[in-house]
């Protein structure tokens, strides 16, 4: 059914079939004439505003300028309440789909033991995986300062055992006692690329293997 309508809040292109801002619908039209595309998107040509009008209450549909700043403005023939429905359905869906990035941290002592990085490494690369960022920070205590030295390298060691989801933003950084590094989930293109190394080397071990099979059996044929 038609319906006179205000501007409304969307930009139009024939691509994504959005509507522009100030765009005026039905009656609220004052050009004499319009590029008219009727309902199946078909380009009519230029007609009065008037043939307009009287195709889109044929059609029980709504008359939609798209794009006033042409000469003659183009106008198109559609459902616009079912456009406008249509639309912040997917501007809904859209806004479920973002992901807002995090930054989460995770502490370290110099000396932490191995099985413990183990576990907060796991807890890290989970972290990336969900597209979060993660802060690395250790604290030294009192004569613990003479120790920056290993605590850097505990901290870079840690990291290259993440090195499967992240990459390091920012060097680890002494300020007062505190150190810290930032680590941010790797791009999709760096997830290809790393699959794809990771297959080719899978390929080479397995090659290797079967070449090293192959002279075992050889040199016990030959005994």
């Amino acid at each position: 059914m038609r319906r006179s309508l205000k501007s409304t809040a969307f930009f139009f292109s024939r691509e994504d079939k959005t509507i522009s801002k100030e765009a005026l619908i039905n009656e609220e039209i004052r050009a004499k004439e319009v590029r008219l595309i009727d309902a199946d998107g078909n380009q009519v040509g230029i007609v009065s505003i008037q043939e307009a009008m009287a195709k889109a209450h044929e059609a029980e549909l709504d008359l939609v300028n798209i794009s006033p700043n042409a000469a003659p403005p183009v106008c198109r023939i559609m459902d616009y309440g079912k456009y406008r429905y249509d639309q912040q359905k997917k501007e809904k869906e859209a806004r479920k789909k973002q992901k807002t990035t995090e930054v989460k941290e995770m502490r370290l002592g110099i000396f932490t033991e191995e099985h413990d990085l183990d576990t907060k490494a796991k807890l890290v690369s989970k972290f990336l995986a969900d597209g979060d960022k993660v802060k690395i920070s250790m604290r030294f205590r009192g004569r613990e300062m003479g120790y920056v030295g290993k605590g850097r390298e505990t901290m870079l060691a840690f990291v290259d055992m993440v090195k499967e989801y992240g990459n390091i933003e920012k060097q680890p950084v002494l300020e007062g006692r505190n150190m810290s590094m930032v680590v941010a989930p790797k791009s999709e293109k760096e997830k290809q690329k790393a699959a794809k190394a990771a297959r080719e080397a899978a390929k080479k071990a397995a090659e290797a293997a079967q070449a090293a099979d192959a002279a075992a059996a050889q040199t016990e044929s030959e005994e």
